[in-house]
């Protein structure tokens, strides 16, 4: 039987869809909530072996869009993204699959879930 973590926060619309996703489809998991439960230097950095640092950096969202020019401008390479997003985890592009101990799909895309669990 596989072990199968997600990762995000639950007022995420984009972790709710994951989440009725396996439920939906009778497959359990385990969530681990960022805001509760936080996030681990070693989670970032397999994270950003997986996915690459500007790919868990979540631009978009709300966290980062609040940063001013300045704040941004410093957020250049793996170490500085590591050290933001240990302190805002909302800002780590969700959620995060992890099937057997191993990250892999960021965000959600049901066609990608449909090819992992088939």
């Amino acid at each position: 039987m596989k072990v199968i973590k997600l990762y995000g926060i639950p007022n995420c619309n984009t972790v709710k869809k994951a989440q009725d996703f396996l439920k939906r489809n009778e497959i359990n998991f385990e969530f681990h909530d960022f805001k509760k439960m936080g996030v681990t230097i070693e989670l970032l950095n397999e994270w950003f072996e997986v996915f690459g640092w500007e790919n868990v950096l979540n631009k978009k969202g709300l966290t980062f869009k609040q940063l001013s020019a300045e704040e941004k401008s410093k957020i250049q390479d793996a170490t500085a993204a590591r050290s933001y997003l240990l302190v805002k985890n909302s800002a780590i592009k969700r959620p995060i699959l992890e099937v057997d101990g191993k990250a892999c799909s960021l965000g959600f895309d049901e066609n990608t879930y449909i090819e992992l669990f088939k």
